[in-house]
């Protein structure tokens, strides 16, 4: 293997190894900050989710919360299944379509949501702090290449 095999100097000069690097770094981190909760992180997004959702007002299904999440169906899937035999979430008949089930939490989940959502927005706080003034900058950086995918 020569240099001439990679495009880039500097593996600092390799946007999706250092998005690599951060994702896998703050993935980490934020595992950590939910054991205790005893949730793992996918968990921790689909309850902020339909806690998110259940504040807006607006009933939610399986398929919203994947499209919402960008978790694949199948796994959303589990994952409700999951925090729905810890008592965390709850299938509910839908109130125009009887044969549809929309989500909501239970008391306990709504507890563990906030709490969670709490120390996660805490923890991002100051995972993102050397961004500095300029979040909302690479927010809608990151939201152009969500909308790529869509």
């Amino acid at each position: 293997m020569s240099k001439a095999d990679f495009r880039f100097k500097s593996e600092n000069d390799s946007t999706g190894f250092l998005l690599w690097q951060v994702t896998n770094l703050w993935q980490r981190e934020i595992r950590k900050s939910l054991t205790k909760y005893d949730l793992t992180h996918s968990q921790f997004v689909l309850l902020a989710s339909i806690l998110w959702f259940r504040n807006q007002e607006f009933e939610i299904n399986q398929i919203t919360l994947s499209n919402h999440t960008k978790m694949d169906p199948m796994n959303t899937s589990m994952v409700l299944r999951t925090l729905e035999k810890k008592g965390l979430v709850e299938r509910v008949q839908h109130n125009k379509d009887t044969r549809a089930k929309t989500i909501d939490l239970t008391l306990k989940g709504k507890k563990i949501a906030k709490q969670s959502l709490e120390t996660v927005e805490k923890f991002d706080e100051l995972f993102f702090h050397p961004i500095g003034n300029e979040t909302s900058f690479f927010n809608k950086k990151l939201i152009s290449l969500l909308s790529r995918t869509e």
